[in-house]
């Protein structure tokens, strides 16, 4: 006899009962475009893969050694604190208001996390829960989506390519929804359309807040990559943030350390307490000789960030021109690791996951569909510029070479 709160998984081979949220989940876009990747892989296409934002760049060897060292130390190896050290809640205090002016309590206004998506999936566990609703910008990543699901709230996804008017439709939302929105988040730099915004924009989405109630989580995960002279802003740099919302930075992307694990939520003590609950049940917290390597990481890492973000955007340009050069529309983006653009003429019909499979099998170039960040991202692609510039213009002659055929047949 099932629970009303087990139901049969449609899709799992094994036939096991599994909690109704499963059920919420909708079936994996991306997983015929992996697999497809794999199976080109094994038969031994060389597939430049620029369909997830994983860096190929090792971190600084500063960082590296440190944690060598740390882990040839025996006192490393215990349990560590959930919330993180405390030497590395006060680098991330001192990062923040040497870049953005923002003084925070280390001890109440910063949590380490599992990499942000961790934090983020946690914190949703937090304060969401049946009934509760959040607002996501689309076309969205999926985890603000779906850490939403998972802590059984319900979802409002709105446009979010046009900032104002992305600001008008929360205030519309609030103003027409009952019970209002308890959730807004933000994610600027953009993941995956590339949009950016200014100062302003904070300034008004904390007005909003304020006004309607709800509480704002900052996806701030490209915090660092920005491009000729533009600083993406963070949140907490507003006036009043503090009593509205958090902010997630991560360690992943500037640092190259996606694989370590590590990141931050900073702002509201209130929700960083409610996400150190949470995790104090989940976990005994991150490696210490990582939380230690990471200390090192931001006292000197400013110098190789700057080198990365230069290398970034010689990858961008290379492959934006590339494909501004054989007819696609390219705006080429502010900041971020991605390049968003609408499927050129006349293969835009075919749907952004046949024409990103059309792609692996005949140009051996993986990108990430644009169906798979949301019914909004349809007719575009996410290209993530994690290979050098050499491997892009590679890529974009590949595609060339693949959509002329066509042309031609």
């Amino acid at each position: 006899m099932r629970s009303e709160s087990e139901t049969q998984f449609d899709d799992d081979p094994f036939g096991i009962r599994v909690a109704e949220r499963l059920k919420r989940l909708p079936p994996y876009l991306f997983g015929k475009i992996n697999k497809l990747k794999h199976d080109q892989r094994q038969a031994g296409v060389d597939v430049i893969d620029l369909g997830m934002g994983n860096p190929t760049d090792p971190p600084d060897p500063l960082v590296t050694e440190k944690l060598r060292e740390a882990v040839e130390d025996s006192r490393n190896h215990r349990y560590s604190v959930s919330q993180g050290i405390a030497n590395l809640r006060k680098e991330v205090a001192k990062r923040y208001w040497k870049r953005f002016g923002v003084r925070l309590d280390p001890d109440r206004e910063i949590i380490a996390c599992l990499g942000s998506k961790e934090g983020f999936s946690h914190l949703c566990l937090a304060m969401m829960g049946p009934g509760d609703t959040a607002v996501v910008p689309a076309p969205s990543f999926p985890i603000h989506v779906y850490a939403i699901v998972l802590a059984s709230g319900n979802v409002i996804a709105i446009d979010v390519r046009d900032p104002s008017k992305f600001l008008e439709r929360v205030a519309y939302t609030c103003e027409h929804l009952y019970p209002k929105p308890k959730l807004v988040i933000a994610n600027f730099p953009h993941n995956p359309s590339g949009t950016c915004i200014e100062q302003d924009f904070y300034a008004e989405l904390v007005k909003l807040a304020k006004k309607y109630d709800f509480y704002v989580i900052s996806d701030f995960a490209y915090a660092d990559i920005g491009f000729e002279g533009y600083v993406p802003p963070s949140f907490l740099a507003t006036p009043g943030a503090k009593d509205v919302g958090v902010e997630f930075t991560t360690m992943s992307k500037a640092y190259s350390m996606a694989g370590w694990r590590i990141g931050f939520c900073a702002g509201n003590p209130e929700m960083v307490r409610a996400l150190g609950t949470i995790k104090g049940y989940y976990d005994y917290g991150i490696f210490q000789a990582v939380q230690i390597a990471a200390i090192i990481a931001m006292r000197h890492g400013d110098q190789a960030i700057d080198a990365l973000t230069a290398e970034y955007q010689s990858r961008r340009d290379a492959l934006c021109d590339g494909l501004e050069r054989i007819g696609w529309p390219i705006e080429k983006p502010k900041a971020g690791m991605f390049v968003w653009t609408a499927i050129p003429e006349p293969w835009a019909e075919m749907g952004s996951i046949p024409f990103a499979m059309k792609l692996i099998e005949e140009a051996g170039v993986a990108v990430s569909p644009g169906r798979g960040f949301g019914e909004e991202g349809e007719g575009h692609l996410r290209l993530a510029i994690v290979e050098n510039a050499q491997r892009l213009r590679q890529a974009v002659r590949q595609i060339d070479r693949c959509l002329r055929s066509d042309e031609g047949a």
